[in-house]
């Protein structure tokens, strides 16, 4: 099973799904005493500008229009926060905490304001991606990545995922774009325990490579999370069809998330 939307016209849709973590509640609760809880997941679209206050506003509207109606889990899409460009990553870029760390509103608004909300709402939180800034001790410049945070419902920073596979595409004549000409990549392999089970998350190109997903299986994990902002031009034709095939691959659960789109 897969749950997902290729852009919405929408200001910020919010689509939720139940679903069981488990592939089989009845064979899980032969084998154990104990089943994970059933999961309503809000998949919350937003309209991303160059605006980061109105895109905190509209993410913040979203979390709450989908703990309205039910969401255990709330999933942004990638760069929620910022405009989806290379020159953009920097200047949006923020100083994430580490898993467990403590979030400074001065170095990340926005880390900041998803753990206040997933907070006041009870709620969990695939916090989506967004630019973060390493900042370098010796003398080379700053890193950017393309990171993901997953928030717990106490308003704590449970996962932290560093996106793997930069996007870097040349279509003659119809698109070139390097995610690499600001963004470094990731090394690891992020998996977090969850109410529901052990879950994996990846960021967009990282869902075209099912070696990443049959690893994250391996580990155990029976629902994959991938925030995305697939373009117009490839999306239409693998934008589902990828989610379908890592999920079957695996024999799990497949979420993802994209930004809405103003026609």
């Amino acid at each position: 099973m897969f749950s997902s939307s290729l852009r919405s016209k929408a200001l910020f849709p919010v689509v939720c799904g139940s679903m069981w973590c488990r592939m089989s509640a009845q064979a899980s609760a032969e084998a154990s005493p104990s089943v994970a809880p059933k999961l309503k997941v809000g998949v919350a679209q937003i309209v991303v500008g160059g605006d980061k206050t109105v895109n905190m506003n509209r993410a913040k509207s979203a979390i709450e229009e989908a703990k309205r109606k039910g969401a255990d889990l709330v999933i942004l899409p990638e760069c929620w926060n910022s405009p989806y460009s290379t020159k953009s990553f920097p200047e949006y870029a923020e100083i994430l905490p580490s898993v467990g760390g403590k979030t400074s509103e001065a170095k990340s608004p926005s880390t900041d304001m998803l753990c206040k909300v997933a907070k006041a709402n009870n709620v969990w939180l695939v916090g989506g991606s967004i630019p973060e800034r390493e900042v370098c001790t010796d003398a080379s410049p700053d890193k950017i990545y393309n990171t993901s945070l997953v928030i717990d419902a106490d308003g704590n920073v449970v996962g932290k995922h560093r996106k793997v596979h930069l996007f870097d595409i040349d279509i003659k004549g119809r698109m070139t774009f390097k995610e690499s000409d600001s963004l470094s990549a990731g090394n690891s392999i992020t998996t977090v325990s969850t109410p529901w089970g052990l879950v994996g998350l990846g960021i967009c190109y990282d869902l075209r490579f099912p070696e990443l997903a049959a690893a994250m299986r391996e580990k155990g994990c029976k629902m994959l999370f991938y925030p995305g902002a697939f373009n117009m031009v490839t999306g239409p034709l693998h934008w589902e069809l990828l989610q379908r095939a890592r999920a079957v691959d695996n024999q799990l659960f497949v979420v993802s998330c994209s930004p809405a789109r103003v026609k």
